[in-house]
């Protein structure tokens, strides 16, 4: 099985098993999914969207994924990025995030790669909408990739 099915799996056993533990979720939600524009900055700075999904275990952890598209990164070929996360809320409007997963490089010579994802952001409100600003440091094949952007996210 590979690794990201597995990771897949993990986190669906994460979710179903601590739903009965999230104690504190009588006053928070617990799912929260966000629309992520942002620029890839690399070789060269490329436009990235991409859709992410947290279950927060408690008022201090959360699981999720993140999926991301850069149409023109790679030199035109694209690249799209699944990542598997874990995320810690030190206080609120502050999030920690760290995950795995899998890049794929269209095009003609098309691969795919394993990254690591470490991100910071910081969450306010305005009406129902959080806007989540975000820094976030991808490593693929040994190189390093800063993404800047922001998150429209919503709570349910």
């Amino acid at each position: 099985m590979p690794i990201l099915n597995k990771s897949i799996l993990f986190v669906a056993l994460c979710f179903f098993s601590t739903i009965s533990f999230a104690s504190d979720s009588n006053h928070q939600k617990s799912h929260y999914i966000g629309i992520f524009a942002g620029v890839l900055d690399a070789d060269e700075s490329e436009t990235l969207l991409g859709i992410e999904y947290e279950f927060k275990i408690n008022s201090h952890w959360g699981v999720g994924f993140v999926y991301e598209k850069a149409s023109d990164a790679h030199h035109g070929d694209g690249i799209t990025s699944k990542i598997i996360a874990g995320y810690y809320h030190p206080m609120a409007g502050w999030r920690l995030g760290a995950g795995f997963g899998r890049e794929t490089v269209g095009g003609a010579h098309g691969h795919i790669e394993s990254l690591t994802h470490y991100g910071v952001s910081y969450e306010f409100h305005v009406g129902g909408i959080g806007i989540e600003p975000s820094f976030n440091v991808d490593t693929i094949d040994g190189e390093t990739v800063n993404v800047y952007g922001v998150a429209l996210v919503w709570a349910f």
